[in-house]
């Protein structure tokens, strides 16, 4: 379980210091995907389907970031 985990957190840092010529929503989309990937794949236990499906929840959840108006 916990090489899933580190190999996981590794692929993450890995894809994201490639982030650099991404926008702002295409990194939280990244960061979003990676985040839900291993929190998906803790909470059940390194499943497939449980770490894919926390990726798309986290990924979706990351694009929509900052996309409400801000009242000042």
């Amino acid at each position: 379980m916990r090489i899933i985990v580190s190999a996981a957190i590794m692929t993450i840092i890995v894809v994201l210091s490639g982030c650099s010529g991404m926008s702002t929503r295409d990194r939280n989309t990244a960061l979003g995907a990676g985040v839900g990937a291993v929190g998906g794949a803790v909470l059940t236990n390194g499943s497939t389907l449980g770490t894919i499906g926390g990726a798309v929840v986290g990924g979706v959840i990351g694009n929509q970031m900052g996309n409400g108006k801000h009242k000042k």
